[in-house]
């Protein structure tokens, strides 16, 4: 049951590889990163410290790639049968608890602020949401990306 992710403009290196770790250790099998999502490697082929600090060796070894855009590698994902979803709060989202997963499956995951247009949301099969019972409307993407990980994979 192969799963990956798609993690799109996330800001914060802390962010990126605390999913790294998080996706390890739910076995997601690789990352594609899009945007200003930072890469683990810089511009210049250097290991990036900070992401290194939270990912504790995870970006070495989860498989990864990086592309501006997302729409290559939906395309590639969606052509390969993998369905699409998407963590976040939209008009069409589905409590992350009732969706129901076909695999192989890519999770989308977006800026810690906006979260992903409503274009990305279109391509996606479901649009999962993670309930909010306190007064925050949200979670940390890293937070979320592990809530979401093992509940809907089924760790």
């Amino acid at each position: 049951m192969r799963s990956v992710l798609i993690l799109h403009n996330i800001r914060s290196t802390h962010n990126v590889g605390s999913i790294f770790r998080t996706a390890d250790a739910a076995g997601v099998s690789e990352i594609f990163l899009s945007g200003y999502t930072p890469r683990p490697i810089d511009a210049f082929g250097k290991e990036r410290k900070d992401i290194a600090k939270t990912a504790l060796g995870a970006e070495k070894s989860i498989p990864w790639s990086y592309a501006k855009t997302p729409s290559a590698f939906i395309k590639k994902l969606k052509n390969g049968g993998f369905s699409l979803v998407a963590i976040e709060q939209s008009p069409s989202s589905v409590d992350y608890k009732k969706i129901k997963i076909k695999y192989p499956v890519a999770i989308l995951l977006g800026n810690e602020v906006k979260g992903l247009s409503s274009g990305l949301l279109k391509k996606c099969d479901q649009v999962a949401e993670i309930p909010m019972k306190g007064k925050k409307e949200s979670l940390n993407v890293s937070v979320a990306a592990g809530v979401a990980l093992f509940r809907i994979l089924g760790i």
